[in-house]
């Protein structure tokens, strides 16, 4: 494919629509809005969804499920990014500072990864799989 043979894709070059210019035009009179109706009149817009009168498919499926308003929401951290920080003991402001997690929820740490070396960790959860591999590495983890 080249310059010479790139086309407008099809109807791109049709003209307008142009409604409501005579007769002979085919689109004159009623400009294609047909006889009286909500929908000849000037300025009618009916809300999104509206099925003339019907009840709108949006109402007529169940709602599901619900909002558990005690949720907590937890910033996650896997061992492999521990491990990558370099340092020995880590809280929730180092791992802010390092830019590894961001904002004010409590910190949970997972098991995914490997320790090398020990680490004191502090934070508001640890999975099963985290406490194992963290005492494993000859660490400790302190649920604060």
């Amino acid at each position: 494919m080249n310059l010479s043979n790139i086309r407008a894709p099809k109807k791109a070059t049709a003209n307008k629509k142009r409604v409501g210019r005579g007769m002979g035009s085919g689109m004159g009179k009623t400009s294609t809005r047909g006889h009286k109706g909500q929908r000849s009149r000037s300025g009618s817009r009916m809300m999104r969804g509206f099925e003339g009168g019907q009840m709108p498919l949006h109402r007529r499926m169940p709602k599901r499920g619900f909002t558990n308003i005690f949720r907590q929401e937890f910033s996650i951290v896997n061992l492999e990014k521990l491990a990558a920080l370099g340092e020995t003991t880590i809280t929730p402001d180092v791992l802010r500072k390092a830019g590894v997690i961001k904002g004010k929820h409590p910190v949970k740490v997972l098991g995914d990864g490997e320790l090398t070396g020990a680490l004191t960790v502090h934070a508001h959860k640890f999975s099963k799989s985290a406490q194992e591999k963290i005492t494993k590495a000859g660490g400790k983890f302190e649920v604060l």
